[in-house]
C-alpha cells in the first residue's frame, strides 16, 4: 500500500453510549470474551452506537452471527428507546429462523435496552439464551464493538458528513450488503461472511454424502 501511496482509513475516538440497566439481576455471562462459534446460529452479539446527521443524531443496531461476522440484523432509530434493538433482532430471526437444537446464545452489554422485558421476553420465546456482559465494559463485547467500529470508520467517517437521516439508512444498507458479500475478512481466511457460511453448508453437506455413501 505504501508504494503505491495508499493509506487505509483510520479509527476515531471511541465514545461510550451504553446505559447500564438498574438491575439486581441480569443474565450470566456465558461467553466470557470467548468470540468463537463452531457454525452459524450458535452465537449472536449485539450491540448499538450513534451518528451524526445535519438533522440530528442517529442510532443503529447490529446483530452479528460470530461464526463468519455476518450481520443478520439492523435497525437505525431517533431514539435509543428498546423498540430499534427489538426490531435489529426481529429482523434476524426473520432472515436466519434459529431452532430450539441450534442451542443459540444471544450476547449483549448491559445496556438497559437490552435487559428490557420486552426483549428478554422476545429471546424466550425464540428459545434463545441469553448472555450479558459481566463487567459491562467494552471487552465484554468485543466483537460487536468492533463491528461498530469498522461501520463508524468504513461508512460513517469516511462518507460524511450526512445531511439527511434517509440518506445515512440507504448507505448504512448498502454497507451491510457489502461487508456481508463482498469484504474480506482476516479473521475467516479473507473471504467474505456470507462465503465462509456457504463453505460451512458446503462441508456439511459433502459429509452427509460420504455417510450416506458408505
Amino acid at each position: 500500500m505504501a508504494c503505491h501511496g495508499i493509506q487505509g482509513v483510520r479509527r476515531g475516538k471511541v465514545i461510550k453510549t451504553t446505559v447500564p440497566a438498574n438491575m439486581a439481576l441480569c443474565p450470566q455471562d456465558l461467553v466470557n470474551r470467548q468470540f468463537n462459534a463452531d457454525r452459524p446460529n450458535r452465537l449472536w452479539v449485539a450491540d448499538f452506537t450513534y451518528c451524526s446527521t445535519w438533522q440530528g443524531w442517529v442510532y443503529v443496531a447490529f446483530v452479528i452471527d460470530v461464526f463468519a461476522c455476518r450481520i443478520v440484523g439492523w435497525r437505525m432509530s431517533s431514539s435509543m428507546k428498546s423498540d430499534f434493538v427489538l426490531d435489529a433482532l426481529e429482523q434476524a430471526l426473520y432472515s436466519r429462523q434459529p431452532t430450539d437444537t441450534d442451542g443459540l446464545v444471544h450476547h449483549s452489554d448491559r445496556g438497559s435496552q437490552y435487559l428490557s422485558i420486552r426483549y428478554t421476553d422476545r429471546l424466550i420465546d425464540a428459545g434463545i439464551k441469553a448472555s450479558v456482559g459481566s463487567t459491562g465494559d467494552s471487552y465484554d463485547n468485543a466483537l460487536a464493538e468492533t463491528i461498530n467500529g469498522l461501520y463508524k470508520t468504513e461508512l460513517i467517517h469516511h462518507r460524511g458528513p450526512w445531511k439527511t437521516k434517509a440518506a445515512l439508512e440507504m448507505a448504512t444498507l448498502e454497507w451491510v450488503a457489502w461487508f456481508n458479500n463482498q469484504r474480506l475478512m482476516g479473521s475467516i481466511g479473507y473471504i467474505p461472511p456470507a462465503e465462509a457460511e456457504q463453505n460451512y453448508y458446503k462441508q456439511q453437506a459433502n459429509e452427509v454424502f460420504e455417510y450416506e455413501a458408505l
